[in-house]
């Protein structure tokens, strides 16, 4: 009885079918409901099992509440298909000597994980499949010769192109028509045992409990990634990603280190500045009367109320972010040519170098097949299905006007946030004045910072919603447009999310860095939206303060909100699922029912994690200059997100389907057209947001005490309005200390001049400054740039003499493989024919050893 209870036990939790020798590769699942299609359903899947077993797959059912089909590929099928994919298996182990260690690996032993672990295959030459040479290839056991990645990856193949009929005169085939169609609830890979602990089966891998165990645990934050397993057991386009993810995240780490020293910089010398001590002084900031922040119902208000803020803002807004601006536009230069350097690497050893054309350019999508029933020639495949350019033109016109649409839509969203703005304002300006209880925190949370917070968090809430609503609307009008491969579907996508997610998350910050206070004209002739609200001021001390805030709000809300997607969501789904589980005991829970109470990873999951990835690479870009505190927080945000996703791809999804990928494919060039106009936004931020270039005009052209330069800076930013002057629009009711003059935050002409309020020679000289600064530090960037991209290659050199002595290798392999053939054949037949194709291998061989 017991011997019994012990092999049931193993059978439930196995990944073999009952006679525990066949691997199950494949799980369809389905509810046998009563509805009104019961029957069709029932029909499709007959005929479906019935077209997958003529194919030479092997079935085994399992029927419950839930009913389960195990897919089983047999050696036949395995061989087939691995010559179809032009899948590439090891013909002999690698002898080329690896590349000697580096001395300083003692010290980084602490970071190491086990050799097994990082390194679980030895490395192997390889060569694409052939039925016909099967003895060249080292198959010691055809159960493992193919590893269980790239057996799902073949009976996926056959399940998206299997026929199960015809319906309204045209041939349906492929798994996702038919869990779209609801015929089945999900079709799935199983994991190799449960991941917090080994597998009862002798058989199994236990690679996801090592994954587990070694990966995606948090304890385990400080280690390096496991890569060749993750490949191994994800596929190399998951592989590629962690592998992407974690080498970003090294590199942020210097960025990191020099930015807290920027920002460090700017908090050891917040004392010393000269402008912030001008305004909190009582005798100069404390006499500078300001005029009204809002039209009649806000007051005067003394200058040193802003101490506190103006105090804050040099954190920000020194000397230190100028230098941080230029080094981080040299950063991402490094960081994405080294990445090609790291990429290049990992194509070699993941036999990916060749994988381009042949994979991803020929192999057209099912759904393309399905709907395109017009045919053309093509010279590579024959006869294929087109879709027509009439066809092809109105579907990208509707494509486009739906994408423009909803551009149109952030932008109108942001606008209603900058009334927002605008009107929310005047209330917080005329609420601080005139509120008591207040006064306490009025000097660090101004009316422009109060409003920036609200307006940020209202901002924060309308995107999330926008991207909820435009993630299914992008995919629908990429799946109209019928794209003709996988990677034309992926690129189509990313494409249209990304334009969105730019104009969604960036907006804001770009309105807060280029547009506020930069039009809001003078006292006595404001410039009003929409002729009603007035257009925001910056506060004295800068607006570089606001757009950090802005940029803090937004980057720090995505990524907790993104964390409690990634992580904690699929957690509550999986418990909640589980539950019926708890009733049975384990022994009864099978692998295949433990896999469907699982989350589905899905086709688009890691794209959703690049998007995450590359819009935050845009936040550390984009706007650095204001906030050098933002790479520190993404490499914070990253060392947890590395572990969240480890963790919910190993404990909380479903297997993914092993897919190939040689790259991060067109997010490389999303990253490169982000990097370059990095340095544009960061020198407009440094020239126009940031209150550098003044200070430097007035160091240099306007100061008059030797022993202070800047003492006086503060008085000579503000202009003189007088307040007979003001239009009855804009008068305050009440001026109880009956002030005469005001000032206000701008370079113009004092009343009694010939000039009144017009923009001084100041005001001119200030803006050259800025068109030149703007000017130089491109160019200097952009030369440093393209230089340091020129300097370092794309390949490194021991990769490319590998790859070539590789290929030489596997080629002398095959050809003399072919030439010990031929010499049987001679012996055996003795023909012409033969003798010639002798002569041809000889020749070969020879040139190849030339070569």
């Amino acid at each position: 009885a017991i011997l019994v209870w012990v092999f049931f036990n193993r059978i439930k939790d196995s990944i073999f079918f009952r006679d525990g020798v066949r691997r199950i590769d494949f799980v369809l699942a389905y509810v046998d409901d009563l509805n009104k299609e019961w029957e069709k359903k029932l029909e499709r899947r007959k005929e479906f099992e019935r077209n997958l077993e003529n194919a030479g797959l092997k079935l085994e059912r399992e029927d419950k509440k839930i009913c389960f089909v195990k897919i089983h590929a047999t050696w036949d099928v395995l061989i087939t298909y691995a010559e179809v994919l032009n899948i590439k298996v090891p013909i002999k182990e690698n002898d080329i000597p690896s590349t000697v260690e580096n001395p300083l690996d003692c010290m980084l032993a602490p970071l190491r994980l086990p050799e097994k672990v990082m390194h679980p295959e030895p490395d192997y030459f390889t060569a694409p499949f052939s039925r016909d040479k099967q003895e060249l290839y080292l198959i010691n056991d055809e159960s493992t010769f193919f590893s269980p990645s790239m057996r799902n990856r073949i009976v996926n193949y056959i399940l998206t192109r299997c026929p199960y009929g015809t319906e309204e005169g045209k041939k349906k085939f492929g798994i996702k028509r038919l869990l779209n169609n609801g015929t089945y609830s999900a079709a799935y890979p199983l994991h190799d045992c449960q991941y917090w602990k080994k597998a009862n089966d002798p058989n199994c891998e236990n690679e996801r409990y090592t994954l587990y165990m070694e990966w995606a645990r948090f304890l385990r934050f400080y280690k390096e990634q496991p890569l060749d397993l993750i490949r191994k057991y994800y596929g190399e386009k998951i592989g590629i990603y962690f592998a992407w993810l974690g080498f970003y995240t090294e590199m942020l780490f210097l960025a990191a280190v020099v930015g807290l020293i920027c920002f460090l910089y700017g908090l050891f010398t917040m004392d010393e500045n000269m402008s912030s001590k001008e305004i909190c002084d009582p005798a100069i900031g404390g006499e500078i009367i300001m005029c009204p922040l809002c039209d009649r119902d806000c007051e005067y208000w003394r200058l040193n109320t802003t101490c506190e803020s103006s105090q804050y803002s040099h954190l920000f807004d020194n000397v230190a972010t100028l230098f941080f601006a230029i080094f981080m536009g040299i950063w991402v230069t490094l960081f994405l040519e080294f990445w090609k350097r790291r990429q290049a690497r990992l194509k070699y050893e993941w036999d990916l170098v060749d994988f381009e054309e042949e994979q991803q350019q020929l192999q057209l999508r099912p759904e393309y097949e399905a709907k395109c029933t017009h045919k053309k020639k093509n010279p590579v495949t024959q006869m294929e299905p087109y879709l027509p350019i009439t066809s092809q033109a109105v579907r990208f016109c509707i494509s486009g006007t739906t994408v423009l649409f909803w551009v149109s839509l952030i932008i109108a969203s942001m606008i209603a946030v900058i009334v927002y703005r605008l009107a929310v304002y005047a209330a917080f300006a005329s609420l601080m004045e005139n509120t008591q209880t207040l006064q306490p925190i009025s000097g660090l949370l101004t009316p422009q910072l109060a409003t920036s917070v609200t307006a940020s968090c209202l901002n924060f809430v309308i995107i999330m919603i926008l991207n909820f609503l435009y993630e299914r609307i992008a995919i629908w009008i990429t799946d109209m447009e019928i794209p003709r491969t996988h990677m034309e579907y992926e690129n189509r996508l990313t494409m249209k999310m990304f334009l969105f997610q730019f104009v969604n998350y960036y907006s804001s910050c770009f309105y807060v860095a280029f547009f506020k206070g930069k039009f809001v004209g003078y006292p006595g002739a404001y410039t009003y939206m929409f002729n009603r609200w007035r257009n925001e001021e910056c506060d004295p001390a800068g607006c570089l303060i606001e757009l950090t805030t802005q940029l803090t709000i937004v980057m720090a809300g995505k990524q907790i909100w993104g964390n409690i997607q990634e992580a904690i969501v699929p957690w509550i789904c999986n418990w909640w699922g589980r539950r019926k589980a708890r009733n049975n005991p384990e022994n009864l829970y099978s692998r295949w029912e433990q896999d469907h109470d699982l989350q589905t990873f899905g086709a688009l999951g890691l794209f959703y994690e690049y998007l995450e990835m590359v819009i935050q690479f845009g936040f550390i870009t984009l706007f650095v200059a204001s906030f050098p505190l933002a790479p520190l927080l993404a490499l914070m945000n990253n060392i947890l997100e590395i572990r969240v996703d480890s963790w919910k791809l190993t404990t909380q999804y479903r297997r993914p389907v092993a897919a190939k990928a040689h790259s991060i494919g067109v997010w490389q060039e999303i990253l490169n057209g982000m990097a370059i106009l990095s340095v544009v936004t960061n020198a407009f931020i440094v020239a126009f947001t940031s209150d550098m270039i003044p200070r430097l005009v007035y160091y240099y052209t306007a100061s008059e005490n030797e022993d202070s330069p800047m003492s006086g800076y503060i008085n000579n930013s503000l202009s003189v309005f007088q307040i007979s002057d003001f239009p009855d629009r804009n008068k305050p009711k009440l001026n109880p200390e009956n002030f005469v003059i005001c000032r206000y935050r701008d370079y113009r002409y004092p009343p009694d001049h010939e000039k009144k309020y017009l923009h001084s020679m100041q005001f001119w000289h200030i803006l050259a400054a800025k068109l030149a600064f703007i000017i130089i530090m491109e160019h200097v960037v952009f030369i440093v740039k393209f230089f340091v991209a020129w300097m370092i290659p794309d390949v490194p050199a021991d990769v490319k003499a590998k790859i070539k002595r590789e290929k030489y290798l596997t080629q002398k392999i095959l050809y003399e493989y072919e030439f010990e053939k031929l010499k049987e054949r001679l012996c055996q037949g003795g023909k012409q024919t033969t003798e010639e194709e002798f002569i041809t291998t000889e020749g070969r061989m020879e040139l190849s050893r030339a070569m």
